[in-house]
């Protein structure tokens, strides 16, 4: 990978020539920083240009200057993809501004969205026309389609609809040396050789620049339920998805499994929030149905809810009775991640396993964790796909700095283990740079070769996102 250079004031007076005169601003902190504050990061200018040609104009100035380029959409991403304190100040290519929706077509089941897009606006518009696009993220106020695509972002209903990559028919970007690829299809079958589309979505804009999508919308849901049901263990969790899965089929749109310790992280953190258990349960799962109009869901749900009580899998359950009580239920789950910032975890993890080892994956690393120290674990996350999100944080009374020392440790146990039952160490939020090492560590050899190969054809002065996914 070649010399970068700076964004410096040479290069920035002569961009700035190419561009109109409000594109090139000073960074802003949220452009530098990230969510969690483990990646300062620095940058020479923003650019935050209104059409795909004048992306276009950026990045080929950029790939001619050899200047590292840094793609940014709502900067919620969770691995540090967005920012860079080590590559020569990057200029940082803001998608704000490219926010049309261009066009939505019912009766075809498909949106244009640029990518700047932000994912609630997208949702929004698709419900004012009668349909669901299903991608829903606790940070879709914020984040944005391009990053959406770029990181094949996943959330609450990836068990029935699949991640951003499924949702996407096709897509319009700048190539790393400033050519616009038109892959803008709406079409359902396209057999027409390498899928360029698929090899961006994920990229983590190390590939190009993803400036507008087409995307699949879906109708929407005639009738839905909701309900939190407490389970005897994660087997038994597993034994209800399956049953429920039996029963209303592609229905179930959603089921996420939750731990004791994230009720009791809720009551120590946001008291006002109204707990749901008299008395909290070890596990329990928030399951969603979504069914055609003139069905019975909530009565799917009661006749769910009886029969794995008689089988021993449910204890309790709470079904909600109208959309206030869904919201309710559904604020409970979006409200633990905050409520696990809040206590700072000591290690974060985003992994995936099979379904059928998730029970004994949970039970031997807790065995494993509760030798290092006295930690207090939140896994929960998405059963129905297999997305664990596995949080150790320090016992009540210590705070995250307090155990630092424990961190390489049970980051080491958790990915261990994980790939060892056939599991992924990034399940939804990719690889950034902060599991750049941890790829080099367990991908297939032959998968990281053939994965530089492409950056190096794609993108061989490397000025694409540097250090991100791929550390060389």
């Amino acid at each position: 990978m070649s010399r970068l250079n700076p964004a410096s004031g040479s290069f920035l007076e002569k961009l700035s020539g190419l561009l109109p005169p409000d594109t090139l601003t000073p960074p802003e902190p949220h452009h530098i920083t990230e969510p969690r504050g483990l990646f300062p990061g620095h940058a020479g200018a923003v650019a935050r240009p209104r059409t795909t040609e004048d992306v276009a104009r950026i990045v080929h100035a950029c790939h001619a200057g050899r200047v590292p380029v840094i793609p940014f959409g709502g900067g919620t991403g969770l691995v540090g993809g967005q920012v860079t304190g080590e590559a020569p100040a990057p200029l940082v290519l803001s998608m704000e501004r490219m926010n049309r929706v261009r066009g939505l077509w019912p009766e075809e089941n498909v949106a244009q969205a640029e990518a700047g897009v932000i994912l609630a606006d997208l949702r929004a518009a698709a419900a004012a026309a009668g349909r669901l696009f299903p991608l829903s993220l606790a940070s879709e106020g914020t984040c944005r389609i391009g990053g959406n695509l770029a990181t094949n972002a996943g959330g609450i209903n990836v068990l029935r609809y699949g991640n951003a990559r499924a949702l996407c028919l096709g897509l319009e970007a700048v190539l790393p040396d400033g050519r616009i690829w038109n892959g803008l299809s709406r079409l359902r079958k396209d057999n027409t050789g390498y899928d360029l589309k698929d090899l961006l979505i994920g990229s983590e804009g190390t590939l190009g620049v993803i400036t507008a999508a087409s995307l699949a919308l879906v109708p929407q849901p005639g009738a839905t339920a909701t309900a939190l049901i407490a389970v005897r263990d994660p087997a038994a969790a597993l034994s209800l998805l399956s049953l429920a899965r039996d029963r209303a089929g592609e229905g179930v749109s959603a089921f996420e499994l939750l731990h004791r310790t994230g009720f009791e992280f809720l009551a120590e953190t946001l008291p006002d929030i109204r707990q749901p258990w008299p008395a909290i349960p070890d596990w329990s799962v928030l399951i969603e149905l979504g069914l055609n109009a003139g069905t019975d869901p909530v009565g799917q749900i009661a006749a769910l809810f009886h029969d794995a009580a008689e089988a021993g899998w449910a204890q309790d359950g709470i079904i909600a009775q109208n959309a206030r009580q869904q919201k309710d239920l559904w604020g409970l789950r979006e409200a633990i991640p905050e409520a696990n910032r809040r206590i700072g975890p000591v290690a974060s993890h985003d992994i995936s396993l099979p379904l059928s080892v998730i029970p004994d994956f949970l039970t031997a690393m807790a065995t494993e964790l509760a030798a290092l120290g006295p930690l207090r674990i939140n896994g929960f996350g998405h059963l129905g796909d297999g997305n664990l999100h596995y949080n150790v944080f320090p016992p009540k009374g210590k705070n995250r700095d307090d155990m630092a020392h424990l961190r390489a440790q049970v980051s080491d146990a958790v990915y261990a283990r994980t790939v060892a039952m056939g599991g992924s160490i990034s399940a939804e939020h990719g690889i950034g740079r902060a599991k750049a090492a941890l790829l080099e560590r367990f991908a297939d050899p032959a998968r990281l070769g053939a994965m530089r190969a492409i950056k190096a054809a794609l993108d061989p002065r490397g000025i694409m996102n540097p250090g991100a996914v791929l550390r060389r």
